[in-house]
């Protein structure tokens, strides 16, 4: 593939991909409430509305300060993967390669919106419905905003026979994780990171050695 080509490649899927992670986001955020659950497909594929303090899993970093320096520190990465795809683009890096950095780049730019806005232009959706552009201001200032999450795929789960040692009589939830549009698309780059890396990579130096 060309540069031109790649480059608009490039433009068109990361564009595409935080369209559609705002738009479901924002879907969400106007019109649930925080831990309602819809479901979609039976009880194993559902919409279940949360959102997340910080790192992946709602892990927090150290309270508001954390929560600043945490987002800036998402604002320097991805800046760092614009650069970097830029530079391959330029020097023409078999698409591969390319296309999963711009998924990864993506993901985390929709994570990064909400990060830096959400705070500022939604209310609270506990025990009601959020509004967009509040009259009353935001939940949070610049910097210090939640990400919304909310595809829930719990397969299947059951409770532990009492006689299976360290886990006996706890219950198990296959896939437990939610997640959204931008967790997806991160997912998927790192997957296909690996892919490249360990299968097409050795293929495309041993054809360009033939060379």
């Amino acid at each position: 593939m060309d540069k031109k080509k790649q480059a608009r490649l490039v433009v068109l899927l990361v564009a595409a991909l935080i369209v559609v992670d705002q738009v479901v986001k924002i879907l969400v955020k106007t019109n649930m409430q925080i831990g309602e659950d819809i479901p979609l497909i039976g009880e194993w594929c559902r919409l279940h509305f949360i959102e997340n303090e910080g790192f992946a899993f709602g892990m927090s970093m150290g309270g508001a300060t954390g929560k600043v320096v945490l987002t800036l520190v998402r604002l320097v990465a991805s800046a760092v993967i614009v650069w970097l795809l830029v530079r391959m683009v330029k020097g023409g890096t078999r698409s591969s390669l390319v296309v999963s950095l711009a998924l990864i780049f993506a993901g985390a730019v929709g994570n990064l919106v909400d990060s830096c806005f959400y705070g500022l232009i939604f209310n609270e959706s506990y025990y009601s419905v959020a509004t967009l552009f509040p009259a009353d201001g935001g939940y949070a200032p610049l910097l210090q905003g939640k990400v919304v999450d909310m595809f829930y795929f719990p397969l299947f789960e059951f409770d532990w026979p009492t006689w299976v040692p360290l886990v006996g009589g706890n219950h198990f939830e296959f896939f437990n994780a939610i997640f959204n549009v931008a967790d997806s698309a991160i997912t998927i780059g790192i997957v296909w990171l690996m892919i490249d890396q360990f299968f097409i990579a050795p293929k495309y130096k041993k054809s360009e050695g033939n060379k």
